[in-house]
């Protein structure tokens, strides 16, 4: 039996079917590119391979967050069927979407004062995002109550590892993370810059890594570092990638064949329409749980 419902946000960048099989209600972010206005919506409005070759071919897309209106919305019939809401948000460290969905809470709870509605902050993106969203439906469908899963999540969420790499700046440089010099001399030298979350959910820079292969090694290796009992890992890893899948695999045949305990295959996912609007293509990312995030 449901103790509550689960929600969250597009950006959380799992496969639509995910969403759809598990009665997990999402809130769509928007994304402009050439002038017209879509949903974040999974690839439906707009497959990954158009987007990211739009961006290729020197498009510059900008996002919108989910407003107050839409968590109420995506709310309401759940609240009035009598459950309960568990809603996770993508991380405040680089959205202020957090602030829309407390401002829905405040409002939609003066309709249901009986109800509850909990937000928790994943300080994640992407497919980490998703990691946390995929534990947070182990405990819904295993009995836990609202105030069990909220007190789980909160326990473990820095335990949650993220892990980036790039092998095109050319969005960094758009969105003024970095300089043109600095990326004419990256691309130059094949830097492939590997970054991470912090624990304010901050995407931070990490190390300059020369050449593609060096920093899939090196994404492994943290990896190893990081995870819960090291090689003797046992718990999930999500990937996901911007129109990169390749490289994404050879990271997941690296993984898979060091970490024989894992739960399933690593699973590998697009980085949707939002989070790419800011990345690019070109884009590797690693999720698993392990050590504490530090600063």
């Amino acid at each position: 039996m449901k103790m509550f419902s689960l929600t969250c946000c597009s950006t959380a960048d799992l496969p639509l079917e995910f969403f759809r099989n598990n009665d997990i209600p999402f809130a769509n972010f928007h994304f402009i590119i050439d002038g017209k206005e879509y949903p974040d919506d999974l690839g439906q409005s707009m497959p990954f391979e158009t987007f990211y070759k739009k961006i290729a071919d020197g498009a510059m897309p900008t996002t919108s967050q989910v407003n107050a209106e839409d968590y109420e919305k995506m709310w309401t019939p759940l609240l009035e069927s009598g459950s309960d809401v568990l809603h996770i948000t993508l991380s405040s460290g680089i959205s202020g979407t957090i602030n829309s969905a407390i401002v829905a809470r405040e409002t939609i709870l003066q309709k249901f004062p009986d109800r509850k509605v909990v937000i928790v902050d994943s300080l994640g993106a992407s497919s980490g995002y998703g990691l946390l969203v995929t534990e947070a439906l182990r405990l819904r469908d295993s009995g836990s109550s609202l105030e069990e899963a909220q007190n789980w999540l909160e326990k473990n969420k820095l335990r949650l590892h993220h892990w980036f790499f790039s092998t095109d700046l050319t969005s960094y440089v758009r969105g003024g993370r970095i300089s043109k010099a600095a990326a004419m001399f990256g691309t130059i030298l094949k830097i492939c810059p590997l970054l991470n979350m912090n624990t304010a959910g901050e995407l931070i820079p990490r190390e300059k890594i020369r050449t593609k292969k060096k920093v899939i090694s090196e994404m492994v290796e943290r990896m190893e570092h990081h995870a819960e009992n090291g090689l003797g890992y046992s718990g999930k890893c999500y990937m996901s990638n911007s129109a990169c899948f390749e490289d994404a695999r050879a990271v997941a045949d690296l993984i898979e064949a060091r970490f024989p305990r894992l739960d399933g295959k690593v699973l590998i996912n697009s980085v949707g329409t939002v989070i790419g609007a800011h990345t690019g293509p070109g884009t590797v990312a690693l999720f698993f749980f392990g050590d504490e995030r530090v600063k």
